[in-house]
Parts: C-alpha cells; structure tokens; sequence
C-alpha cells in the first residue's frame, strides 16, 4: 500500500526505453547542430553561438544550468523536511535577476568578453585574471563530478539502475553534443531538457493528488504538519532559512552565481543584442520561479503521502536525496514509464549543468591560458583544440564522480565550501566595477582576506554544525508504517542532504554556537563585503590605483540601468554610440588597456 513504508518496485522495460529515449534525444541535438552549422566552424561560433543567440533558448538554457540533478532531487526534499520557506528564493532569484541584467550584462556584452575573466585583466592585472580563471576550473571541475555522482547514487540505491554505466552514459553523451555542436548544441538541449525536468515534476504532483483526493488535500497536510510557515522574520544571521537569511544573504549568493560564473556568463553573452541579453536573464527568473514552485509542491505531495510514515525514520531511504526517487517508485511503478521520465527529468538536470560546465570549462582554458599565448594559429587548429578540450573536460568531470564516490561523509562539506569561492570572486569584481581606488595589492589581498574568513566559517560549520533550535527541522512519524524500527514513532528525523553530514561533538567551543552557526547563506555575502572593506583600505594604504585613466567603459554606467536599446534584431550588436563601445571596437579597447605596464596598477 502506498505510503505505508517497505520495499518498492525497481524499474520495468518501458521505463528504461523512456530513459533512453530522452538520452538520446539530447545527444541527437548535438548532432543536429553540429551538421547545421559544420561550416562555421570559428571559434566564436562554437564557444558563443556566433553571438546570435534569442531571448527565450538561453533564458531555458540560464535556467536548466542550475537546476542540476541535486537540485531536481534535494528541493523537494527540503520541502519535506523543513516546510516552504525555500520558496522565499523566489524574492532572490528577482533580485538577482534584476542585478545581473543591468550591472553585469551591459558591461560584459559592452566589452564584448569570451571569458568573464577577461575583465579582471584588463582592471586589475593578468596574474589576478590567472588566479580567478584558476578558481573557476578547479572549483568547476569539482563540482561538476559531484554533480554527476550524487544523483546517481540517489536513484542506484532506488531504482537499481547500475551506477558506473549510468555515470559513464551521462559523461559520453555531454561529451558527444558539446564536442560536435558547441554552445548553440549545449543552449538547444538545455532547451529539451528543461521541459523534462518539469513534466516530470508534473507527473509527481497529479499522481500524489489523485492518490490523496486533490491538491486542496495535500495543502491541508502540509498546514495541518506545520510545513506552509514560510515567513519567519527573526534577525538572526544564525537561523539557517528566515525571511532575512534568504533574501538577503540569498539574493548575493544567486548573484555570485549569476553574474560572474563563467556558465551563465558565456550564455547571456552570447545573445545577438543587449536588449535579448537582458531579456533572457528577466525570462530566466520566471523559468525558475516555475521550476521552484514545482519542486515545492512535489514535496509538500511527498509530505502528505508520507505524513504518519517517513521513509528516512522507518529507513526505507538512507538519505533525504533518496526520498524523491522511493516516492516515484512507489506511487508511480504502476505506470509504465513514467518512473522513467523522473528518472530523465533528474538526468536531464544532470546532462544540462555537465555540459554547461564542460562549454564553460573550453572556453576559459582557450581565452585565459592558450590564446594569449599562441600567436601563429589557424582557425582549424583552434576548433580542433575547443573539440579535444571538450574531450578532455568531460573525462576529468567523470573522474571526479570516480573521487565523489570515495568522499563518503565529506560530500556535502565539499560542496558547501566550493559555494564559498563565490563570495570574494564577487567581491573583487564589485570593487573593479563601482571605484576607481582599488589596486592590484589591494583587491587581491581582500579577495584572500574574505576567502580565508569564509573557509574558516565554512569549514568550522562542518566540524561542529548548527544544532536543531537553528536548522529548525520539522517533526516526522513512523505511527502508520507497516514495520518501524523504533518504539519512538515520533523523531526529528536523522541526517538529511540539508544538514552536514557529521556527528555533532561532545565538546563544543565558544564559536560553535555563534561564528559557526552563521546560515550558509550568509557565506557569500560574508565574502562579498571583506574583499570590498578590505580591498579598499589595503589599495588606499598602498597609494590606490596610480594610472593616471582607466577607460570608462571598465565601470558600470548609469545610462546601462533599464536600456533595453539594441532589442532590435536587425542590429547585429548593441553599439552604445553615445556611451559605449561596440563589440568589432573590443580589440582595439583590450590592446589599449592590456598593452599597458600593469605594474602601474600597483
């Protein structure tokens, strides 16, 4: 009986063509793009579409990026275990839209970047471009592993699908359409993918309300289990999810990700005019309103099926990541294929941030490392190098989920800590785009400031974690299972993804329950605002920045603030006649500036 605790099915033959089929359906876009465009074949065309990409594609893509198989997994989750305050991050993700739109996306499309980290050299100085470039792979790279493994362990132990073959899959079919068809394969897939990811949402949720006679039904579960109090407005930075920590601390966390990463970056710049770049962000904040507002239902449904038997307290599920993918196997086995189309919506999250970070990955190691220091090339010996990147990357982001797999208890403390590297990246850039007084020493001194602080909360949090008062989980029941394992049939249910994944010490320090328990939204911000205090103070101490004029198209403008011009299509790119430069003038503006001693920056 649904909702009842036991063992659920495993998957059938149609729910493996589903799969399957969705699979190679992204591969057959990669394909297409590939024999669309095989004659053009520049390097511009592969990394950035040839800079004529629409609103909408790469508003779906800038959406589906960051919806990865964790997220398709973990979010409903959250739902379940600690109510829906996450849907506060509708207000983050509007925020962070509209910051990104009209601070970031002018001044990059203005300069007309490969790399986002471009920028930093052409501020600050080449070693600083290096070192942020350095930051992004590895922290890419790492992340991307863990991306491709921690879904896959969720639905092996779920589903039975063999683990290393599925992995391999996932890796090889991203290889294929980011080696043949380059951005433009990467944004259409990205596209095939998004849809997925929420039909399979959609499924979820009709099924649970038929089983528990409607949504009107869930929705009292969910307020009757105390799971709808999502507005909590206590100040305190140590309260893991309130109004405030979310919002705020929230808001500069999704801009980190936004605005300076080269993932998004490379996507909104690759569009054909301003107006289409800005655009595509304002359509992207709708796309994951939608797409959180699905998970949140998804996991209010699994909450009301699940109300009086939790599968993690009756340990049917080892981890909350695996509660998602036991509910669709147990309400949704009697349907042929549909556990495949889940199973496809959280590989579609995986494929679309794989690939995203293998382009991302292409693009800065040829911009930041080979280009500039190979002269004497030719077209095809770049597009084959961008091919053999691809490869490469790809390899490297399976061999990371080969590392994943042996991390065990640290997973999640990894990826908390490569969320930190975001916070002082921010910073940096923050300080180059709004004052002309920051040096070299100074801004790279602050970004290690506010990186080593970050760490220290960061990795202090993991050690000793936040206790309940503060992470504030729901209560969860076994009095309606079949067979519990306890007498106790009412608990704070044990580890979940959300928390770390540690036992907490007998000895707390001082720091434990003040430093240590700042909410993990909080880190970036954290970060953000040392490397600006710091960077400034140290460049100041230091005599400031002493070139005599940094070029004005360096620093954010008030004329970029709700311009839309350049929507035109017919324009082949925003020209900025009054206050800016075109893209064809970047060549020109990036010898000027670059072709200067950059140790009178110092």
């Amino acid at each position: 009986m649904v909702g009842t605790g036991g063992p659920v099915a495993s998957f059938s033959v149609w729910d493996y063509v589903v799969f399957a089929a969705t699979i190679l359906g992204a591969a057959g876009i990669g394909l297409f793009q590939a024999i669309r465009g095989r004659k053009e074949t520049t390097s511009d065309e592969f990394l950035l579409g040839g800079r004529q990409m629409t609103a909408v594609p790469v508003a779906m893509s800038l959406t589906a990026s960051f919806m990865s198989g964790i997220t398709v997994i973990g979010t409903p989750a959250e739902a379940y275990r600690f109510g829906a305050a996450f849907w506060l991050f509708g207000f983050a993700y509007a925020i962070m839209s509209t910051v990104t739109a009209e601070l970031f996306v002018p001044l990059f499309y203005r300069l007309g970047i490969t790399s986002a980290y471009e920028y930093l050299e052409m501020r600050f100085s080449r070693p600083i471009r290096i070192i942020g470039t350095s930051m992004y792979i590895v922290q890419t790279a790492l992340y991307t592993g863990l991306v491709i493994y921690a879904p896959a362990l969720a639905l092996n132990q779920i589903t039975g699908l063999n683990l290393w073959g599925v992995l391999v899959a996932t890796g090889a079919v991203c290889i294929l359409y980011c080696t043949l068809g380059g951005l433009k394969a990467v944004i259409w897939t990205d596209v095939l993918q998004m849809v997925v990811m929420l039909a399979g949402f959609v499924a979820v949720i009709a099924r649970g309300a038929v089983l528990q006679g409607g949504l009107t039904k869930v929705w009292e579960d969910a307020g009757e289990g105390g799971r709808l109090k999502a507005f909590d407005f206590d100040p305190d930075p140590r309260k893991r999810h309130s109004f405030w920590t979310i919002v705020i601390g929230g808001s500069i966390m999704w801009v980190s990700i936004y605005s300076i990463n080269q993932s998004q970056v490379q996507r909104y710049i690759s569009c054909k005019t301003l107006g289409h770049a800005k655009m595509s962000l304002y359509v992207n904040m709708v796309g994951l309103w939608v797409t959180v507002s699905l998970a949140m239902v998804t996991g209010l449904t699994m909450y009301s099926i699940y109300k009086t038997c939790d599968p993690l307290t009756n340990s049917d599920v080892t981890t909350s990541d695996q509660l998602l993918p036991y509910l669709v196997m147990d309400i949704l086995a009697v349907y042929p294929g549909i556990p495949g189309l889940f199973v496809a919506a959280a590989y579609s999250g995986t494929l679309s941030t794989v690939s995203s970070s293998i382009n991302a990955l292409v693009a800065v190691t040829m911009e930041d490392f080979i280009i500039p220091l190979w002269e004497n090339r030719t077209q095809k010996q770049v597009t084959w190098l961008n091919m053999g990147l691809s490869i490469f990357f790809g390899g490297l982001c399976i061999g990371m989920a080969g590392v994943a797999s042996l991390m065990g208890g640290v997973l999640q403390a990894a990826l908390s800590i490569f969320g930190m590297i975001s916070g002082p990246l921010l910073g940096l850039y923050l300080l180059g785009m709004f004052f002309h007084t920051p040096n070299s020493i100074g801004s790279l001194s602050g970004m290690i400031i506010g990186l080593v602080l970050t760490l220290w909360v960061g990795i202090g949090a993991q050690i000793y974690p936040p206790t309940a008062d503060k992470t504030l989980p729901l209560p969860l029941t076994t009095v309606g299972c079949n067979s519990t394992i306890s007498q106790n049939h009412t608990t704070q249910a044990p580890w979940t993804s959300a928390t770390p994944m540690t036992t907490l010490p007998t000895v707390r320090p001082l720091l434990a329950d003040s430093w240590y328990s700042l909410s993990y939204l909080y880190f970036s911000a954290l970060g953000a605002v040392v490397t600006i205090v710091s960077g400034l103070v140290i460049s100041i101490a230091t005599g400031g920045c002493k070139q005599e004029k940094l070029h004005p198209d360096l620093f954010v403008k008030k004329s970029d603030m709700f311009c839309f011009r350049g929507y035109n299509t017919s324009e082949a790119s925003y020209t900025g006649e009054k206050e800016g430069i075109d893209n064809k003038a970047f060549t020109e503006l990036q010898s000027e500036i670059i072709s200067k001693d950059m140790t009178t920056k110092l």
